[in-house]
């Protein structure tokens, strides 16, 4: 079960079907990794949300493309939540010349393998978990984000 909450309204402004994008890449990474009964929350929000969370939570305070929160174990089978910053995930999508849908669905896709366990602190973490959203990405129809000519190669 994917819940969607849409609390910042220049999410579907800029794209109606913001939901539909974000369930459909959800979906696709659970069900990749065998975890399609499990529940997850997925925060379309805005930047200050995000730098707030970011603050409290990493001791970061400035805003961030995307954030994940996984759930210790329970019997619900909550993953975890993930939230993402329009503004931040707006202004990449631009400056990497990608539709915001396909960025949006990669956060997606990133934040959803991190509440699996999956993370980029080493090179080979890093490999592992690029491997399994390209996977992903190009199940749902869209190109490898870290090729060249497919915009930034930094890691979300």
């Amino acid at each position: 079960m994917i819940d969607i909450e849409v609390e910042d309204p220049a999410w579907t402004a800029a794209q109606a079907d913001v939901e539909a994008l974000a369930l459909r890449a959800a979906e696709a990474v659970l069900l990749s990794e065998g975890a399609d009964g499990e529940h997850v929350t997925l925060l379309l929000t805005d930047d200050e949300a995000v730098r707030e969370l970011n603050a409290r939570f990493r001791r970061k305070d400035s805003a961030t493309n995307v954030l994940s929160f996984p759930a210790p174990p329970n019997p619900e089978k909550h993953l975890g939540d993930v939230a993402l910053a329009y503004g931040v995930c707006a202004r990449e999508a631009v400056e990497q010349g990608k539709p915001l849908s396909h960025h949006l669905q990669h956060l997606v896709a990133h934040g959803v393998l991190h509440l699996l366990g999956y993370d980029h602190m080493t090179d080979e973490e890093a490999e592992a978990m690029e491997g399994l959203e390209r996977v992903v990405l190009a199940g749902l129809g869209i190109p490898d984000p870290y090729a060249a000519g497919e915009g930034d190669h930094d890691r979300p």
